[in-house]
């Protein structure tokens, strides 16, 4: 978390040093990467029929009540508004952990027969929770800055099934794009989110072992639309209360973003979210200043007008050298050089950061070759994440193995299941954290024996034994 602190400081990504503990603040630099991500997600969502909104931060505890499952999930982490001013509220406020109660209000005003569903909808907004453990910058924070929260109501439960199964593609979808690597678990009955008939994760790895939950999908049945009595008029005339799910992701996408790119000189930005994707820098040589200049700035003009994100670095105070760990810092995927021998041959040097290879080209070629390295970076970043995190999965056959494979930090082990709650529970009591079983269709083979009642295994459990 060291690096993870320095190289978010540093790039001007996050800066964590607000007084208020889990807190933290996105200078201009970062907010733009922000930006680019949620963007993409943006994109995947109303490609998919939703529609954003925005709903409000307070809620009011008698709405909150309403659910009684759900608010006993979060009440050790809910803010509460107690006094405006100086005069003490009628009724106390919380300050939003998740939205299921504020929108299910809404869609009682919404939504009135069957014409009116599916319905969906999502919100990009600030969640507080009162997170007790250690913080840590955009893992584990009281005020979530970028909460997606995405809202459906359906008229059956198989429809709302069908709409679990969009909200994973989307997010595969989301995570393919920036290069993520992920697995998918059904979680455990347990430790489903609070209201939810059950609840899927994506879960991918850190540099040092430990497993980050960075998306999450409920299927959240009627319970909510009974709590809030949201119901719709059937074609024959009767009422039924709607099925609803609900899905989300947070800053920590940015987090793993960072963290599984990265590399010992700091940050290394994938290009299709990078605010900065090419950095010229002119290398000024005595008596040859002028020309460098100019010639640095016609390779500007050339891919600016070529649709990339670009910048030029022409601060006198700072040396070459200087300019170029600045900008590998900061993760910009592509330099470009210019010298003097760059402006007598009409030529471009280009430095990839994820590889630091160097290569040439001719000014009149420029814009193509750099869409060409740019894809090449973003495939190399894609494909270097996958691999690392392929090799600390393991499938282990037994329970004591299995807690000294984790202890010695290897990330996630797969062990045989016979399929029982009780057996889950003694592997989760066992000091493993049980991260779920995969999907249908997951692609792990279910042979073996039950690591804890030896019978045959229907399924496998995902297990970590350290989490964020």
């Amino acid at each position: 978390m060291e690096w993870f602190h320095e190289a978010t400081l540093t790039a001007g990504i996050y800066d964590y040093r607000y007084t208020v503990k889990g807190c933290g603040v996105w200078p201009p630099y970062g907010f733009k990467l922000r930006q680019n991500v949620l963007n993409i997600l943006r994109r995947l969502l109303d490609e998919a029929g939703h529609e954003e909104c925005l709903f409000p931060l307070l809620i009011p505890k008698s709405l909150l009540d309403k659910e009684k499952v759900h608010i006993k999930g979060f009440e050790s982490e809910v803010f509460w508004v107690t006094h405006g001013g100086t005069t003490e509220l009628d009724e106390k406020l919380a300050l939003r952990p998740t939205s299921e109660t504020v929108v299910m209000q809404m869609f009682k005003f919404w939504i009135h027969d069957y014409t009116d569903l599916p319905k969906k909808v999502y919100q990009i907004v600030n969640t507080f929770r009162y997170e007790t453990k250690a913080t840590h910058p955009m893992i584990r924070v009281r005020e979530v800055t970028s909460f997606k929260e995405a809202h459906t109501a359906h008229a059956t439960y198989e429809e709302a099934e069908k709409q679990v199964e969009e909200g994973i593609r989307i997010y595969k979808a989301f995570f393919d794009e920036l290069g993520i690597p992920y697995v998918i678990s059904r979680r455990p009955e347990w430790d489903k989110f609070a209201g939810a008939l059950y609840s899927v994760s994506f879960e991918t790895i850190t540099p040092d072992g430990r497993t980050l939950q960075i998306g999450t999908v409920h299927h959240l049945g009627q319970n909510f639309s009974k709590a809030f009595d949201v119901t719709y008029l059937k074609p024959d005339g009767s009422h039924e209360y709607v099925y609803t799910t609900s899905y989300g992701v947070s800053e920590r996408v940015i987090a793993a973003l960072i963290s599984l790119h990265g590399d010992e000189r700091g940050v290394v930005l994938p290009p299709n979210v990078a605010p900065i994707q090419v950095v010229v820098v002119p290398i000024p040589y005595k008596g040859k200043e002028k020309e460098v200049e100019l010639y640095s700035r016609e390779v500007l003009e050339t891919l600016k007008g070529s649709g990339y994100r670009v910048t030029i670095d022409d601060r006198q105070d700072v040396t070459p050298g200087g300019k170029f760990y600045y900008w590998e810092r900061k993760g910009v995927p592509l330099r470009a050089e210019v010298g003097p021998i760059d402006v007598e041959k009409k030529m471009v040097t280009l430095a990839r950061r994820d590889t630091f290879e160097r290569s040439t080209c001719s000014l009149d070629k420029l814009a193509n070759y750099v869409g060409e390295l740019l894809s090449e970076v973003m495939k190399n970043l894609k494909e270097r994440a996958w691999k690392r995190f392929k090799e600390r999965i393991r499938r282990i056959n037994t329970l004591n193995e299995a807690l000294k494979t984790l202890k010695e930090g290897l990330g996630i082990v797969v062990v045989p299941w016979c399929g029982s709650l009780e057996c889950a529970l003694k592997v989760d009591s066992a000091g493993l954290k049980v991260l779920g079983s995969p999907l249908k269709g997951g692609g792990e083979d279910d042979v073996g024996n039950c690591v804890i009642c030896n019978k045959e295994a229907k399924s496998s459990l995902r297990l970590a034994y350290r989490t964020f």
